[in-house]
């Protein structure tokens, strides 16, 4: 078979099997905020001003019906669950290492849901009111469970035994009470091994991923020690609904 038969033959399967996806990726593409837009939003006086100016690009089919008063906190959900549901097209569609891939990258916001559900318990409050706060890519089934986890151990065997966070809870396990530095702790240990399994997993597909990810996975571990000493005080804004 000649080069130019072999390529067309591989053009042909890749959109036999990727097609569509690379079809739905560049439409959502087009669809992200410019510079430029961000640019306005910056100057914008009021949340009517974000919602005329938010109308006018691919969110407006979600941003035109909401009524007065607006809330910052109604524009912020209604713009993450479009891309939860985006998120959600590419899963359902994607087949491996591409599935994975996306699996993946729910699981940091796993380990952030429960840290936001375990500190809002320490201080108190409503578990659903928690559960509302939490990031849709990182619910799963047992998230209710963690409000009666007394110690480590429960919450492993309540909550995160039926979850992907399973194999990087080994090294928790000596961190006994649920206090907030402990909690914190369990935050660094959980982050720093799905980063290493995550990257792992992209040495392994190798090509672009590996060394994208490289750079990806690296910037997010520094970025998570340097704002360690910070994270306490944006949980609890994130509970109280700053």
């Amino acid at each position: 078979m000649s080069n130019a038969h072999a390529s067309g033959l591989d053009r042909t399967l890749h959109n036999l099997k990727n097609g569509f996806l690379e079809g739905v990726l560049r439409g959502c593409h087009r669809g992200l905020l410019s510079t430029h837009d961000y640019s306005k939003l910056m100057i914008c006086e009021t949340l009517d001003d974000v919602k005329t100016l938010l109308c006018s690009t691919d969110y407006r089919a979600l941003l035109q019906d909401l009524p007065s008063p607006l809330h910052s906190s109604t524009i912020v959900s209604t713009c993450t669950q479009k891309m939860v549901d985006d998120f959600n097209i590419f899963r359902s569609q994607a087949g491996e290492p591409l599935g994975a891939f996306l699996d993946f990258l729910t699981y940091g916001h796993m380990i952030d849901n429960v840290v936001l559900v375990l500190t809002g318990v320490l201080h108190e409050r409503s578990v659903q009111e928690l559960l509302q706060k939490c990031h849709p890519l990182g619910s799963f089934d047992s998230m209710a469970s963690i409000a009666v986890a007394n110690n480590m151990r429960e919450l492993y065997r309540l909550v995160i035994v039926d979850t992907p966070l399973a194999p990087y809870f080994s090294q928790c396990s000596n961190q006994e009470d649920l206090d907030e530095l402990n909690v914190e702790i369990m935050r660094n240990i959980l982050y720093k091994a799905y980063l290493h399994d995550f990257m792992k997993f992209c040495e392994g597909v190798g090509g672009v991923t590996a060394t994208s990810m490289m750079v990806t996975a690296c910037s997010l571990f520094r970025l998570s020690i340097s704002n360690n000493a910070h994270r306490t005080s944006w949980d609890l804004k994130q509970i109280n609904g700053q």
